[in-house]
C-alpha cells in the first residue's frame, strides 16, 4: 500500500507550491515596479535617493533570487520551516536594504513586507508566524537605526518605524487561524489522497489477480482495461489497454458486435432465453483453449462501456466430462453383462441363418442387415467400454516426424489407402511428450474420419498431416486438415460431445474419445474451420518448458 512518505500528498504539497510560485511571481514584479518609479521621477527619485547604488544592487539581488527561486520550482527543501524563514529572510533582507537606501521608514517602501509575510504565514506552522513577524519587524527597526546613524532619517520617523512594525504583527496575527484551517484541510486531503491511492492499488490488485478474465471494452471498441489471465488469454503483447479489440480477437470482436445488435433490438430483448442465440466461441492466442465470453454493459450510456468475462471452456467441460465418465463407467459395466451376450447370441444366429441353403434371397439380406447392425452395437458397447477401462498414460518423448512416418506407413498399409492419399508437412525435428499408444489411437481416429467424411469431392487433395510450433507459445502441435464439406457452425460447438454424430452408422464415441486421452496427455484437441473450405483437428501438446512438472 501507498505509504505517507512516497505518497504525492507527503511531498510538497500543491498549496504550499502555489503559494511560493506567488510569492516568487511578487520577487519578479516588485524590482522593474521600482525600478520604473525610480526612472520616472528622475532628477528626484521617489525611491533611492540616499544611497543610489545600494538600491539598484538591492534591486538586481531581489529579483536574481525571486528568478532562481522560481527555476528551483517543487525542489524539496528540508523542512517546511526552513523553506518558510528561508523566504522571509530573503524578503526582509531586501526590502529592508531598499528602505534603507531609500531614506528609511518615511519612503513607505516597509508597506511591501506585508505580502510575503502574509504568504509565509499561511505555510508557518505552530508558533512561527510570531517568528515571522518579528523578523520583518527586526527587519524595518534595524534598516531605521542603521538610517539616523548614516543620515539619512531622523528620529522622527521611529514611531512610523513602529507602526509598520505592530501592521506586520496584526497581519501575521490575523493569518494565523487561517493558517490552522489550512494545515487542517490540507492533513485531511492527504489522509484523503492516501486513502484514494490505497483503494486504486487495491482495485488494481484484485482485478489482477481475479480467478475470472475479464477486460472492459469501450464504445468505439477499444480496451480500457484488462486483468492479466484475460491478457494471456488475447496475447500479452497486444491485449494492452488502449488497444483495438478488432486487431487483438477479431472472433470476440464479432461476438460483441453479435451481442450488442441484440440488445439494442427490443425484440431480442424481450424474447425468452430459448429463443435467444446460443453464445459463441474463440480459441486463445495460445491456440491450447477455447474460449466463451460473456457480455455486460457497465453505467446507462447509450453505448455503454462493456464488461467481457472470459471463460475457460475446458475447466467446465473437465467437470462435466468426469460426471459423464463416472456414468459411462456405471453403465458400462451393465452393458457388458446386460448387451453385449444377447447381441452376440443374436449375431451369431444371424450367421447361422445366413448359412441355411433353404434360405431365400431376400431373407439373406434381411441376415446381413442383422449382422451389421449387431456389429455397430458391438462397437458401441466396445468404445464404452474402452472408456471406461482407459488406462493411465505413460507419456514418452517422441521425435514427431519419425513418429508420423510410420504412423503413415501402419496406417495406410492397414486400411490399404494409397499413400499419396495421406501427406505429411512441417518441421520433423520436433519432439512432444506423449503416450505413444494413445497418440496413435488419437491421430488413427482423426485420419480415419477425414477419409470417410471428409474427402476432397474431386479426390485431388489429400488429408494432410501437419506438424510445427505455435507462434506465441512456441508449444508443439499436430494438425489432421482435409478439404472436405466442413462441419456446420451448428455442429462445430457439439462435435466433441459423447454420442453426437451426423453420420448413418456412427457411433458419436470417436472425437470424445479422442478429446479425452489428449487431455489425460496434458494436450488440447481443438477443431476449427478450414480456410476454403473442410476441417482443421489440432493436437496442440503440452509445453516442452513443463515436461518435468509433468
Amino acid at each position: 500500500m501507498t505509504s505517507p512518505e512516497s505518497s504525492p500528498a507527503a511531498r510538497q504539497s500543491d498549496l504550499a507550491s502555489r503559494i511560493v510560485g506567488l510569492a516568487n511571481l511578487y520577487r519578479l514584479l516588485v524590482p522593474p515596479v521600482l525600478l520604473g518609479v525610480r526612472l520616472s521621477t528622475h532628477p528626484a527619485p521617489v525611491f533611492g535617493a540616499q544611497a543610489p547604488q545600494l538600491f539598484l544592487l538591492a534591486l538586481a539581488v531581489y529579483a536574481t533570487l525571486g528568478a532562481l527561486l522560481t527555476i528551483a520550482g517543487r525542489r524539496r527543501w528540508p523542512s517546511r520551516t526552513a523553506l518558510v524563514l528561508g523566504h522571509v529572510a530573503i524578503d526582509s533582507a531586501a526590502i529592508g536594504a531598499l528602505l534603507y537606501a531609500s531614506g528609511g521608514a518615511s519612503s513607505g517602501l516597509g508597506i511591501l513586507l506585508v505580502i510575503p509575510v502574509l504568504a509565509m504565514t499561511l505555510l508557518a506552522q505552530g508558533r512561527e508566524p510570531l517568528l515571522i513577524a518579528a523578523i520583518a519587524s527586526l527587519a524595518v527597526l534595524t534598516q531605521q537605526i542603521l538610517a539616523q546613524v548614516a543620515g539619512y532619517a531622523s528620529a522622527s520617523d521611529y514611531p512610523l518605524a513602529g507602526v509598520m512594525g505592530a501592521v506586520v504583527f496584526l497581519v501575521a496575527l490575523a493569518a494565523w487561524p487561517v493558517a490552522t484551517r489550512l494545515r487542517e484541510n490540507e492533513a485531511l486531503v492527504r489522509r484523503q489522497e492516501l486513502d484514494l491511492a490505497n483503494l486504486a492499488q487495491l482495485s488494481q490488485y484484485i482485478v489482477q489477480h481475479l480467478r475470472e478474465s475479464i477486460l472492459v471494452v469501450d464504445p468505439g471498441d477499444r480496451i480500457r482495461l484488462i486483468n492479466e489471465s484475460a491478457a494471456q488469454m488475447l496475447g500479452d503483447r497486444v491485449a494492452v489497454p488502449g488497444a483495438l479489440l478488432g486487431e487483438v480477437a477479431p472472433r470476440l470482436l464479432y461476438l460483441l458486435s453479435t451481442w450488442r445488435a441484440s440488445q439494442e433490438s427490443p425484440a431480442a430483448a424481450a424474447a425468452d432465453d430459448a429463443r435467444r442465440p446460443e453464445p459463441g466461441t474463440f480459441v486463445a492466442a495460445d491456440g491450447a483453449r477455447v474460449i466463451e465470453p460473456h457480455f455486460a454493459p457497465l453505467g446507462t450510456d447509450r453505448p455503454p462501456p462493456v464488461l467481457v468475462f472470459l471463460e475457460d471452456t475446458g475447466a467446465i467441460a473437465a467437470k462435466v466430462q468426469q460426471s459423464k465418465l463416472a456414468a459411462l463407467g456405471r453403465l458400462s459395466a451393465s452393458i457388458a453383462h446386460e448387451i453385449r451376450n444377447p447381441v452376440g447370441a443374436m449375431s451369431h444366429a444371424a450367421q447361422l441363418l445366413a448359412e441355411s441353403a433353404a434360405l431365400a434371397e431376400e431373407d439373406r439380406r434381411l441376415t446381413s442387415i442383422m449382422r451389421s447392425n449387431a456389429a455397430r452395437v458391438s462397437d458401441i458397447i466396445e468404445n464404452i467400454l474402452q472408456l471406461s477401462r482407459r488406462e493411465a498414460p505413460r507419456p514418452e518423448r517422441l521425435p514427431l516426424g519419425e513418429w508420423c512416418e510410420a504412423f503413415r506407413e501402419e496406417f495406410c498399409e492397414t486400411l490399404q489407402v494409397p499413400a499419396e492419399r495421406l501427406a505429411i508437412e512441417g518441421d520433423g525435428d520436433i519432439e512432444v511428450r506423449a503416450d505413444p499408444g494413445q497418440l496413435h489411437q488419437i491421430v488413427w481416429n482423426l485420419c480415419q474420419n477425414a477419409l470417410t467424411h471428409g474427402s476432397d469431392p474431386a479426390g485431388e487433395e489429400p488429408v494432410r498431416i501437419r506438424i510445427g510450433r505455435l507462434v506465441p507459445t512456441g508449444r508443439p502441435f499436430l494438425e489432421v486438415v482435409d478439404r472436405g464439406p466442413g462441419i456446420g457452425p451448428a455442429d462445430a460447438e457439439r462435435v466433441f460431445e459423447p454420442f453426437f454424430t451426423r453420420a448413418a452408422r456412427g457411433t458419436g464415441l470417436g472425437l470424445f474419445l479422442a478429446r479425452e486421452l489428449a487431455e489425460g496427455n496434458a494436450a488440447t484437441l481443438l477443431y476449427e474451420p478450414h480456410e476454403g473450405g473442410g476441417s482443421r483437428f489440432r493436437i496442440v501438446f503440452s509445453d516442452p518448458r513443463r515436461w518435468r512438472a509433468l
